[in-house]
């Protein structure tokens, strides 16, 4: 590829995602261009046709014959990632695929090995590395105010009744697998190197299909923090989506803003151990002088899909033209599908049967 050039890009389904998301900002990016659609439908092809201009076909297979795409782009249902991906690799296209990337580690594994086969570059779409709210979390982490790390609580809960194809085990469904790669992703980040231990509960509450759409994760290493994950659909109030426990003090807030309050050791009364009763039966207390600060998401960031999808786009350019490595690559990935497996693992839950038509 000319260095410089736009990306020409195969697109793959144009639902919600391959529409709204992918082409949604490929539309506004030079750097890029959708020269052809498969999908399906063809209402849908027709969109495509009308709304970007390109070829359209009906099975990706047709598309990726073609060898004018730079970039080839799966936005197919969940459970079709894997074989979509495969198929695209294969035929010697970089490829870009949508989350979850896939099932089981296995899975990725067979993935991985078909990118290096091809000699072709395997991406996913995990966008919220780039979040604003989490950059902000990671640098008031990094900033070391907080002190040793304790536990991390993320919670991406709501109040939710669903009754589509993503409540479907058959289609990869339930809540882990269609919103949990987000929190997984930054999580493990914040766990750190290392495979962690994993501790699931899933149930089903208000999910029309038979997978889950409440979770419980907790992920636990020696000298890493506990991370306390949770993904709920029957969650009526949730006040934060980040809370930090730290040696030293804590931070909590959602995507909008932030408060974090620390102090300074050094600055703090000087205590001891007293192993006799405390004069006048008092309880131990002291006055620590806390520092308190606030973020806000600025305003070039208040659209989350638009702001995350820009930056994911950005970086993926920089790999694709200029051959910068991938900031999310698939081993990292694969972690988090490796937390999933064992997440389902130790929930098995039984399928709903299907209708005889």
């Amino acid at each position: 590829m000319a260095k410089k050039q736009a990306v020409r890009v195969g697109l793959i389904a144009y639902g919600r995602s391959g529409r709204d998301i992918h082409a949604g900002h490929i539309k506004t990016d030079p750097r890029y261009e959708i020269v052809a659609v498969t999908e399906v439908l063809a209402e849908r092809r027709a969109e495509a046709k009308k709304e970007l201009g390109c070829d359209t076909y009906d099975h990706h297979r047709e598309m990726i014959e073609r060898d004018d795409l730079d970039l080839v782009i799966n936005t197919t249902p969940s459970h079709l990632h894997v074989p979509v991906t495969l198929d695209v690799l294969k035929a010697g296209h970089n490829c870009l695929c949508e989350k979850p990337l896939a099932r089981k580690a296995a899975e990725v594994d067979r993935l991985i090995a078909a990118s290096k086969k091809a000699k072709k570059l395997l991406a996913i779409y995990q966008q919220s590395r780039f979040a604003a709210y989490f950059q902000q979390v990671r640098k008031v982490i990094d900033s070391g105010v907080l002190g040793r790390i304790v536990m991390i609580k993320i919670a991406f809960n709501g109040y939710a009744r669903r009754w589509d194809w993503q409540t479907l085990q058959e289609f990869n469904g339930g809540n882990l697998l269609n919103t949990g790669p987000h929190p997984l992703d930054q999580a493990l980040v914040l766990f750190g190197e290392g495979m962690p231990k994993v501790t699931c509960v899933m149930d089903r509450c208000n999910t029309f299909g038979d997978a889950e759409d409440h979770v419980k994760v907790l992920l636990t290493g020696k000298g890493h923090p506990t991370i306390d994950l949770e993904v709920s659909s029957c969650c009526a109030y949730s006040p934060y989506v980040y809370q930090v426990y730290g040696t030293n003090g804590g931070l909590a807030g959602g995507m909008g803003e932030l408060n974090w309050r620390y102090f300074n050791p050094k600055a703090a009364p000087k205590q001891k151990l007293i192993r006799t009763p405390l004069p006048g039966r008092v309880y131990c207390r002291e006055k620590l002088r806390w520092i308190e600060k606030t973020w806000t998401v600025p305003e070039r960031k208040s659209d989350l899909f638009a702001s995350t999808g820009a930056q994911f786009y950005h970086h993926l350019y920089k790999t694709l033209v200029d051959g910068a490595p991938l900031v999310i690559t698939p081993e990292q990935v694969r972690r988090q599908i490796a937390v999933i497996e064992a997440c389902h693992r130790q929930n098995p839950m039984s399928r709903l049967k299907k209708r005889k038509t």
